[in-house]
């Protein structure tokens, strides 16, 4: 049960966190192996500066979709045309180097929810939240909300080279 004092709309993003961080426990260590298959696991720093995770939720009984964007542009997506399959594929060059340009660009430290104090408003919107070594940027696909400028444009660039979608 949810605590009184948490509205529905804040339980969202907080869940995909909690999602995207058990996720994220297989990071690539400096050596080029994942703390999986035994690795020290010491993240390495390009890796995590240009790895990018989007966290999608429909309204509260929507199912949970991840994204997540290697450095290197592999990604791998589980449910995001919301039909329960998992896809895999690769940015090319320039969508990577687009990628992590938008990823290095100062004002993204402004856009993490916590420098916005961002709190979710709509029910039943799509709830996209980018996970960046910055920090969390959540955005809702609602009337009226507009998207931070440098995460709207990550949102834009992953939402166009892999199945998950940017709205509704």
């Amino acid at each position: 049960m949810v605590p009184p004092q948490w509205s529905r709309a804040s339980v969202v993003p907080a869940l995909a966190v909690l999602t995207v961080a058990l996720a994220g426990c297989a990071m690539v260590d400096r050596d080029g192996g994942s703390t999986a298959e035994g690795g020290r696991g010491t993240p390495s720093p390009v890796a995590t500066a240009n790895r990018v995770s989007l966290v999608q939720k429909l309204g509260d009984d929507g199912p949970l979709r991840t994204l997540t964007i290697e450095a290197d542009g592999r990604w791998e997506c589980d449910d995001c045309a919301g039909d329960g399959v998992t896809s895999t594929g690769s940015l090319d060059a320039e969508q990577v180097q687009r990628l992590h340009g938008l990823l290095a660009d100062p004002r993204l430290a402004q856009e993490t929810d916590q420098a916005r104090r961002y709190r979710a408003s709509c029910i039943d919107a799509l709830t996209s939240s980018l996970v960046t070594s910055t920090g969390l940027i959540t955005s809702q696909d609602c009337p009226g909300e507009e998207r931070p400028a440098v995460a709207g444009e990550i949102l834009l660039l992953l939402t166009q080279a892999t199945p998950a979608e940017p709205t509704r």
